[in-house]
């Protein structure tokens, strides 16, 4: 289970295979990695996430859900007869993923790793309330689209999974460059 300790710092490389470095595009000659401070602000900003999960018979399932960054770790939840808390049952590999959606300037994450069944109830609590914390009165009013997905994860209603990544990936935009950036935990 993922503990509360200091978040690890990965190693971080500039996958020049796949970046403008050795591709001859305006500004290719200035890619350079994407610092992992950068990155991980991202993952505490963005709203929407896709987790990816597999189904016991090989085929893919993605689909949309909130996620919070607390402590190195990704967080996000799931009825528990969903599709994906039935996936995750049978294989804990997952990749969550979000971004821009902009082709002129954006930056791109994939965190990779095994989603661990959260049960102790303080970080729970901790996990319910840095949602609160992110999304307001999407969780918090009565009219939000997630009213009271904090107290289904103190209650156990919703299952809450914990991702902390074993490899990340980062692929920006902007300045003319294309960067494929890898962190390694």
């Amino acid at each position: 289970m993922p503990t509360k300790e200091p978040a690890r710092e990965p190693r971080t490389e500039l996958d020049a295979r796949y970046s403008s470095a050795v591709i001859p595009l305006p500004g290719a000659a200035d890619a350079t990695a994407t610092p992992w401070e950068q990155a991980r602000r991202q993952l505490e900003t963005a709203e929407v996430f896709w987790v990816s999960t597999v189904r016991p018979d090989g085929r893919l399932h993605v689909t949309p859900v909130l996620a919070a960054w607390l402590d190195g770790v990704l967080y996000f939840s799931s009825g528990p007869g969903e599709q994906k808390a039935r996936n995750l049952a049978a294989d804990a590999h997952c990749a969550l993923t979000t971004g821009g959606n902009f082709l002129a300037e954006s930056l791109d994450l994939v965190i990779e790793g095994e989603a661990e069944q959260v049960r102790d109830p303080a970080l729970l609590a901790d996990v319910a309330a840095a949602y609160t914390a992110k999304y307001g009165a999407h969780i918090t009013s009565p009219e939000g689209a997630f009213h009271g997905i904090d107290d289904a994860m103190r209650t156990g209603v919703s299952t809450v999974y914990a991702v902390a990544p074993t490899t990340s990936y980062g692929f920006g935009r902007g300045s003319g460059a294309f960067t494929h950036t890898r962190w390694t935990f």
